[in-house]
């Protein structure tokens, strides 16, 4: 399907429609704004033991702030209340007594709404649609290794390569240190619940990413544009007047999110991480970020200025390379320690069932694996979508079932390769590891001490590959709402947005990251809500095409290219 935003032969605009023009144009210049604005306040803040902030930065940031902590009090609301508890453990580990009661003392066990809503959404879609990603993965694997392309359908990359573009932006410091983190907080039994998570998690990243290909706009240089955006706009818009403005209130939303989520968790923090690492490891001085940075930025300038083509390219190589390497390491660790291997996943088993007060219980655990689980894979936020959409296809399903296989690569393979490497190298339980980097480099350590260069090597790719991912996701949300000034209009400014992005993966690496690393996390798990409402709504349509596919496939109507 195609778009056209603007009204066509249109001598008056409404009202409504130019008040849209205002909202969406202050918008845009808002989120440049507090970008720039706080990247100069991190920059001062560097400069400066006890900097003095300029007028607009006393401003801004108090407001930011407040924006923060209204996001963070949605998303991060404990659905359970005091239902669950835990007792408190000392470094040494024995309980903590309650002075005042001479009782143990006791925290609440949260489970956030965002969980909450990416978990519900995660079964939901699996039952819906009766098990897909089970039915249907043999056949993904097939479609992934090229044997149902056709070079005559209409797109700009094959399902391998929007496979990679999308994975690029997903496999990274989530899958080092998210796990670790994991481990740290739940147990072992975390690991579990994490591959349950990831099991479920690949039905919404099918519904999601089946949605993008069903309503995507052909730009008129024959690029498209596609995600969550698009199909809640215009899916909203087929089911008729009602609901109209409540797909438009929900694209809208979602991409001012993906934009703000863009230039800084998907930028600035990748940008910062990976010097980080790059410093720490190779002893780089840190006055010379400046250096490290300006590369960094052509290299991210190269590949995204190309656009979707070439982002396709570049992770389809870089992808599978990082991937590769990390888990051929992982495997040399984990055959080392062989004879623990049943152990660890014993305990692993084990211990995602036992009431153990150290990790919060049975439900502690759970919401732990949960939690790391959809923060690493993504599955539910829509970001994915917007890669899948791009690809050349005309079967809309046969894209979700290519999506699918990324919460299995990502959460079932990669994590599960960090997960089996801490727990048989014997770290997981060492209250000294408190990173989870540090925990990461440390299980890798005692097989392979040379590794923790290679480490940051993947660090520094696993970044790289995330920022051009995440630019282009960025930009799609900057073309959609441009177009609402006029069809086209978004595609021809489109550079702008680019310029900016690059400028800011500069910014990123020589800044301390303040606010703005904190508004861009919640700008991107904020995402998860208009995707995951608008895709359940949306989801009788997706079930109709499911069942049509499924049965021509079934029949043998679709012959594959071998």
């Amino acid at each position: 399907m195609s778009s056209q935003f603007a009204p066509n032969g249109a001598k008056h605009r409404s009202v409504r429609y130019l008040s849209m023009k205002m909202i969406l144009g202050c918008g845009i210049l808002l989120i440049i704004l507090i970008s720039a604005i706080t990247g100069m306040t991190a920059t001062a803040q560097q400069t400066s033991p006890e900097p003095e902030k300029s007028a607009v930065s006393k401003v801004l940031d108090p407001a930011l702030e407040k924006i923060n902590g209204v996001l963070g009090t949605v998303l991060m609301y404990n659905v359970s209340g005091d239902t669950f508890q835990k007792s408190v453990y000392d470094e040494d580990g024995e309980p903590v007594v309650d002075p005042d009661t001479g009782e143990l003392k006791k925290e609440t066990i949260a489970v956030p709404l965002i969980v909450v809503t990416l978990a519900v959404g995660a079964v939901f879609f699996s039952f819906w649609y009766r098990w897909i990603t089970i039915r249907g993965f043999k056949h993904s694997i097939d479609i992934i290794r090229g044997h149902y392309d056709d070079e005559k359908d209409e797109g700009e990359i094959s399902h391998f390569r929007a496979l990679t573009s999308a994975l690029s932006a997903t496999v990274g410091l989530g899958n080092i240190a998210g796990v670790a983190i994991a481990i740290q907080q739940g147990g072992p039994g975390a690991v579990f619940w994490m591959m349950t998570m990831a099991v479920f998690g690949m039905a919404s990243k099918f519904s999601s990413c089946t949605l993008s290909q069903l309503y995507r706009q052909y730009n008129p240089d024959g690029t498209i544009s596609g995600g969550p955006m698009y199909y809640l706009d215009l899916g909203f818009r087929a089911k008729g007047s009602f609901w109209a403005p409540i797909g438009k209130f929900l694209a809208v939303m979602y991409a001012f999110m993906v934009m703000g989520g863009s230039v800084g968790g998907g930028n600035m923090f990748q940008a910062n991480q990976a010097f980080k690492a790059f410093s720490d490891t190779f002893n780089y001085p840190e006055k010379y970020d400046w250096a490290f940075g300006l590369v960094l930025t052509f290299l991210v300038g190269v590949v995204i200025i190309g656009g979707i083509r070439r982002i396709g390219a570049a992770t389809s190589r870089i992808v599978p390379s990082m991937c590769g390497l990390y888990i051929v390491a992982s495997l040399v660790v984990i055959g080392v320690n062989y004879e623990k291997i049943p152990e660890s996943l014993f305990l692993i088993f084990e211990m995602a069932f036992t009431q153990n007060a150290l990790f919060g219980g049975m439900i502690g655990v759970i919401v732990t694996g949960v939690t790391r689980a959809a923060f690493s894979n993504e599955a539910g936020l829509g970001s994915a979508a917007i890669a899948h959409a791009a690809a050349k296809t005309d079967e809309p399903v046969r894209e979700g079932l290519v999506a699918m296989i990324e919460p299995f690569i990502d959460t079932i393979i990669v994590c599960l390769m960090t997960s089996l490497v801490v727990i048989v190298s014997g770290v997981w339980d060492k209250k000294e590891l408190a990173d989870g980097v540090i925990m990461t480099s440390a299980a890798f350590d005692t097989v392979l001490p040379w590794f923790r260069y290679i480490l940051t090597i993947c660090i520094f790719l696993f970044a790289y590959s995330t920022m051009i991912s995440w630019c282009y996701y960025g930009e799609r949300g900057w073309i959609y709402l441009l177009d609402h000034f006029g069809h086209g209009a978004g595609l021809r400014s489109v550079v702008v947005f680019r310029l900016v992005f690059v400028f800011f993966v500069f910014w990123g690496t020589v800044n301390e990251l303040t606010t703005v690393l904190t508004f861009s996390d919640m700008m991107i798990l904020s995402m998860a809500f208009p995707n995951i409402i608008g895709s359940i709504l949306l989801a009788p349509t997706v079930l109709k095409i499911v069942q049509d596919y499924w049965r021509r496939f079934k029949s043998g109507e679709m012959i594959p290219d071998r």
